[in-house]
């Protein structure tokens, strides 16, 4: 294959391997993550055969990173981002003291310097942006109360890593690496007060940011967005959104010191007051996809797989640090607050791994003299090695949560005493409407328009205030909870709809909401053929699939318009 053209080949053979593997791991049952961390050892340095450039494919990731955190940034806003600083900023603090202790005693055990085990143990310190929020979405938790605290704890963590790359040049000399002469030999001449300048200067970049970001972006960007989509060209409104979200973050880390990735994440954040925020997170969908793929790949081409033979026990020590020892650190911290057994294990398994940053600061730190080159080697092998593990843990969580939420209920974990006392409701024919997100809000409006009793469960406690203030029954709490489902008062009910959009949640709260009553009518929604069929099985009436409806109601238009009276053919995954 030509060299000449290293872009396209870099696209070609990553997406291209990448898809063959993917498939692969598809068909094994297992993450296409997995696939994609093998399609980079494939095209990597380390195996025969043809051999991507490294450079440019980290460079590609960097796009997919962008995208993914504007994307978030869409979703969010700065309500959210302050009602969890609470827990973000001591909780992610606090995992990253832990886990940089934990990498600088396994750097000690191996003789290395105090500097080389600080680098060490902070890189293994911070979790991927790449893979979390994958997972987090994959799960469609981004808007939960969990995933609203795995983003604020991640940019937390970005933040924490942009000064520690600041700062890292000024205190090489002191750790033991090379003395870097910062602004015509300041540290040389003013030691320690010079770290107090360049930490100040830094934390007055990142303010400054957030209050052009806040100030002026917050008024620029959508403004800009709303023209742009008045010309009623698609494809001008597709290159505004890409040119806001990759201008904005190259434009913050050239000006401001900060990271792509929180330059990207808070362009989204002011964009998400707009109306066309929606619009905007469908248009960089596809673009988003195939660059987080690129990222993967690159992963998988920057890692050597001999150094498992060669080094397999300290490899294994740094495996378990990203696994072990910063997930109890993270659990620790998240139930220290009094959150729940399933969100501190959502939190826990989200920053089992970790990415980008990692391999940023072991390249400075192998540049400063800190860090030696086995260290770098370590810090791949943990990273390929936790990603591929991460969705493992995922899955895992998945099934172990109505098991968590069940063990909180019962009184056996310290907060149970706490929780709110839950009254059963003496409604009856009512529905019972679980979720009050973008779809059960609708639901909801229908059934107290036509003044149908109406009883919602709902995780989000700002939200069940609100439904009571409107006169709605609501509970705080997870549905699959016995006693939460209780309250609802199932076997007087008419009808159980569930508005949640998680496949294997939704399917173990239709088992128990049919247990409770036979003849309840039970309605889902759905995302797949294959969920349809899943949740048809845990004993739902009648299941809704987006897609499958819009072709309906177009179809129904039509046929009104022509007359038709022919009955259509049935669908055969309609339930």
């Amino acid at each position: 294959m030509s060299h000449s053209t290293p872009l396209i080949s870099i696209l070609v053979a990553g997406l291209g391997v990448a898809f063959l593997f993917g498939v692969v791991a598809q068909r094994l049952r297992l993450s296409p993550l997995v696939g994609y961390l093998l399609a980079g050892v494939f095209i990597g340095p380390f195996t025969p055969g043809f051999v991507a450039d490294q450079g440019l494919a980290l460079e590609l990731a960097e796009v997919g990173v962008i995208l993914l955190m504007f994307g978030v940034g869409l979703h969010f806003s700065v309500k959210d981002l302050l009602a969890v600083r609470g827990i973000a900023i001591p909780g992610a603090v606090g995992q990253m003291a832990i886990a940089t202790l934990l990498g600088m005693g396994l750097a000690w055990a191996m003789g290395w310097s105090i500097g080389a085990g600080l680098v060490f143990g902070l890189a293994l310190s911070v979790a991927s942006t790449v893979v979390l929020l994958r997972a987090l979405q994959e799960r469609r938790l981004v808007e939960t109360e969990r995933g609203r605290i795995a983003v604020g704890w991640l940019i937390v963590e970005d933040l924490a890593m942009v000064l520690a790359l600041v700062l890292l040049p000024a205190v090489s000399g002191m750790l033991g690496g090379k003395v870097v002469d910062q602004g015509g030999g300041l540290v040389g001449s003013f030691g320690l007060s010079s770290l107090w300048v360049m930490l100040a200067l830094t934390c007055a970049k990142v303010v400054a940011f957030v209050v052009v970001m806040l100030v002026v972006g917050r008024r620029v960007i959508p403004w800009a967005l709303h023209y742009v989509a008045h010309t009623g060209s698609r494809e001008l409104f597709r290159l505004a959104v890409l040119a806001i979200a990759l201008g904005v973050a190259f434009g913050s880390a050239e000006l401001f010191g900060v990271s792509f990735a929180l330059g990207a994440f808070f362009a989204g954040m002011v964009l998400a007051e707009s109306e066309l925020s929606h619009r905007a997170a469908q248009e960089i969908l596809p673009l988003r996809d195939a660059f987080a793929v690129l990222f993967f790949v690159s992963v998988g081409m920057l890692f050597d797989p001999s150094v498992l033979l060669s080094e397999p026990l300290a490899a294994l020590a740094t495996f378990l640090i990203i696994i072990v020892g910063k997930s109890i650190a993270a659990l620790v911290m998240v139930r220290a607050f009094g959150y729940p057994l399933r969100t501190a294990f959502t939190i826990s398994v989200s920053l089992a791994q970790i990415g980008e940053f990692s391999f940023i600061l072991a390249v400075l730190g192998i540049k400063l003299d800190l860090l030696p080159p086995m260290g770098r080697d370590f810090i791949l092998a943990g990273a390929m090695l936790s990603i591929i593990i991460n969705p493992v843990l995922f899955q895992l969580l998945d099934r172990l949560g109505p098991w968590l939420d069940s063990l909180e209920a019962s009184g056996t974990d310290d907060q149970a005493d706490a929780a709110e006392e839950i009254t059963p409701t003496t409604l009856t024919d009512h529905a019972v409407l679980v979720g009050f997100g973008r779809v059960g809000s609708g639901v909801a409006h229908t059934l107290r328009q036509q003044h149908q009793p109406l009883f919602v469960i709902e995780e989000r406690q700002e939200v069940v205030e609100k439904l009571r203030a409107d006169g709605i029954e609501a509970i705080t709490g997870n549905a699959i909870q016995p006693e939460v489902l209780a309250a609802a008062n199932l076997p007087a009910a008419k009808w159980f709809i569930s508005a949640i959009p998680n496949p294997f949640e939704n399917g173990n709260l239709i088992e128990a909401a049919r247990a409770a009553n036979p003849d309840l009518e039970i309605i889902a929604r759905a995302h797949s053929d294959e969920e349809v069929e899943h949740l048809t099985r845990m004993g739902a009436s009648f299941i809704i699939m987006g897609e499958r409806e819009i072709a309906r109601g177009i179809s129904d238009h039509i046929l009104g318009r022509i007359g038709a009276s022919a009955p259509r053919a049935p669908d055969p995954a309609a339930v």
